[in-house]
């Protein structure tokens, strides 16, 4: 008997209409197309030539979504071993070649990705959607998600994207970014914060 997978598909660009496989719903939340969808409006043209990284990647389907959009390149860092094998089947195919995938912890391998490009004449978008309802284990993991931004020295960082549960209050500045805006779509929001100038 043949068990449906879930999928979900890349909305526009190059690879629209492409199938992504979806880890189990028990591990990793699907961002939802709607929201996936207004994220991407919110960005345009500004996600062209970017660098984006994807902590807690699940899928990679943000990630792969801003490559089909002519994303320059993009990251996924993935925790869960089941969920990383999906990812990686997903970046092969659309375009292995533009995607680095990490199997570790999202706190240990982003910051390092982060600073590695330090120096690049690229920007970045970082996306960062922590599990916040499915792990054991998870309570602290927005406080440990803020102190990772909080820490980032780059100049060179575009954007940071929270994806997280709509009753959380953000905070109003995160180390170098402040936040410009919150939009709500049922249990999961989506928080926007750029970089202020000191």
């Amino acid at each position: 008997m043949k068990i449906n997978k879930p999928t979900t598909r890349i909305i526009a660009g190059k690879y629209k209409g492409k199938l992504l496989e979806l880890p189990s719903l028990e591990v990793t939340r699907s961002s939802k197309s709607r929201l996936k969808e207004s994220f991407f409006n919110v960005l345009q043209f500004d996600i062209i030539d970017k660098i984006f990284v994807e902590a807690f990647a699940g899928s990679g389907s943000i990630g792969l979504e801003a490559i089909s959009r002519d994303a320059k390149r993009a990251y996924f860092v993935e925790l869960d071993r089941k969920s990383y094998n999906i990812l990686v089947h997903n970046c092969k195919n659309i375009d292995i070649n533009s995607c680095q995938t990490m199997l570790g912890d999202t706190f240990v391998q982003t910051p390092i990705i982060i600073d590695n490009l330090k120096n690049s004449s690229d920007e970045l978008i970082i996306y960062i959607d922590p599990p916040f309802d499915h792990r054991e284990g998870m309570e602290d993991i927005y406080t440990k998600s803020f102190q990772m931004v909080e820490q980032i020295e780059n100049e060179n960082v575009y954007m940071v994207v929270f994806e997280h549960i709509s009753t959380l209050e953000m905070p109003e500045v995160l180390g170098k970014f402040s936040l410009n805006k919150t939009k709500k779509f049922g249990k999961s929001s989506l928080s926007y914060y750029s970089y202020s100038e000191e």
